[in-house]
């Protein structure tokens, strides 16, 4: 029996990259001729499928993608994990699953990477950047899988792409709002972060860092230990803050916290009084921005990212051609420009 191979369907050279085989090891199963292991055959079909997005009958192939997420409470997150899956079902061509990690630390990530190995077709993950995590992201690309990152990107791991903001950008917006909210001012202003260990919250650091120096050197930065995301945490770094700086100007929260941060400033009467800019605009966000707690939300669109995030694991399992980078724009919100859906 000769396996047939529609015109449409993708070209030997190209079936021999993504299988890891050679062009003359493709020809073989295509023509079932001996020769060929069992499992290098069931490889290349796999592959075949892969670029066609169609299985051996023809019939469109659904791929498996894997997101690898923070658990807790941060609304961002949850946001975009729904806008995964509202993306996935307008599609019609995938299957996501979503898995959410409760603690921010390296083992407990790559665990859950390397239990994708032998299911997923292709993994995004907003993951730390540290060695056990790469190693997992490393080892899931040389078992054939796609990998991304999204939010926060992972250095030199081979990933296909990154879909999110310029964080570095984003800190140094951050700093710039301040800067222009208080002109000329001379003072204190805290730095929240929330887990340096992810990579985006440490180039917004430097981001906001840098812009601090470069153009506003009147204003000196206190920063409080990581907040590891957590609003409690948040909360009580604050109000240390407070008391050691009664005359604070500003509050750059990084990540999550920026509820812990309003309930501070608010106990203490200085919600109107000390500028707060924080990042994304979520349901508690838009009504810190309403009450004027908050002055600016850094705002990325979570809806964009889990489209380009999808779209782009799709296009690269099928073997298209290499993809750069999906900057996501990044918006500021005031009270007075609201976006009308979050």
């Amino acid at each position: 029996m000769r396996l047939e191979v529609k015109n449409s369907r993708p070209k030997l050279e190209e079936i021999a990259r993504i299988a890891g085989v050679s062009k003359a090891t493709v020809d073989r199963v295509l023509n079932n001729r001996a020769g060929v292991q069992q499992h290098t055959k069931l490889h290349v079909l796999k592959a075949i499928e892969t670029l066609s997005g169609e299985d051996a009958d023809g019939n469109p192939l659904r791929l498996r993608l894997d997101f690898v997420l923070p658990g807790g409470h941060n609304a961002f997150i949850a946001d975009l994990a729904h806008h995964i899956e509202k993306q996935a079902i307008q599609r019609g061509d995938v299957d996501v699953y979503i898995h959410r990690f409760g603690n921010i630390e390296p083992e407990a990530i790559a665990a859950k990477l390397d239990s994708l190995r032998h299911a997923s077709r292709g993994v995004a993950l907003i993951g730390l950047d540290s060695p056990v995590v790469r190693e997992s992201v490393r080892r899931l690309i040389a078992g054939g899988i796609t990998v991304l990152t999204l939010v926060s990107d992972i250095s030199h791991v081979g990933r296909v792409s990154y879909v999110g903001i310029d964080n570095r950008a984003a800190g140094r917006l951050a700093g710039y709002l301040i800067g222009r909210f208080l002109p000329g001012a001379r003072g204190k202003v805290a730095l929240i972060a929330g887990a340096l260990a992810y990579r985006g919250h440490e180039e917004r650091e430097m981001g906001f860092r840098h812009i601090l120096r470069e153009r506003f050197p009147n204003m000196e930065i206190v920063a409080a230990p990581e907040i590891r995301e957590d609003p409690d945490r948040a909360y009580a770094e604050v109000r240390a803050l407070l008391k050691q700086y009664p005359d604070l100007l500003a509050i750059y929260c990084i990540g999550a916290g920026g509820e812990g941060v309003a309930r501070a400033l608010t106990e203490k009467g200085m919600e109107h009084s000390v500028v707060f800019i924080g990042h994304d605009l979520t349901d508690s966000t838009r009504g810190f921005l309403l009450d004027g707690v908050m002055d600016a939300v850094i705002d990325q669109n979570a809806r964009v990212e889990a489209r380009d995030a999808i779209d782009r694991l799709v296009r690269a399992i099928r073997g298209e051609a290499e993809l750069s980078h999906a900057t996501v724009r990044i918006q500021s919100v005031f009270s007075e420009n609201i976006p009308s859906e979050i």
